[in-house]
């Protein structure tokens, strides 16, 4: 039997897409990151993003470095926004009572997509 993902220790996409839209709700209202999403697509963008954590979790959904390099190399986003990204999912996570091992678990995720994120050169 294999070992279960976080994905589905948390209650798969239902609960994931709960983590993105309070996740939202917080970036929003940033100062620094908030203007990213001035004129973006939002319905698209929670769709992505629960796509995104899904696959943080170990969940079916998947952006290899390639796509993920290519949806943010138009953007100037930089370490202190990443940063903040991250503050804000731990405090999303731990909200939703994820436990603080899996919180760890999934930043390390997280943390490991960075430099396909920030400061990417604009390259076609």
């Amino acid at each position: 039997m294999s070992e279960q993902t976080l994905f589905e220790k948390y209650g798969g996409f239902s609960k994931v897409s709960k983590i993105v839209l309070a996740f939202y709700d917080t970036l929003l209202d940033s100062d620094e990151i908030g203007p990213f999403f001035d004129d973006i697509d939002m319905t698209k963008m929670v769709d992505h993003q629960t796509k995104f954590i899904a696959s943080l979790l170990g969940g079916p959904a998947s952006y290899t470095d390639k796509q993920l390099n290519q949806l943010h190399r138009h953007l100037d986003i930089r370490d202190d926004h990443f940063d903040e990204l991250k503050v804000i999912l731990r405090e999303t996570l731990t909200n939703h009572q994820v436990e603080g091992g899996d919180v760890e678990l999934i930043l390390q995720e997280f943390e490991n997509r960075r430099i396909q994120v920030v400061g990417q050169p604009h390259v076609d």
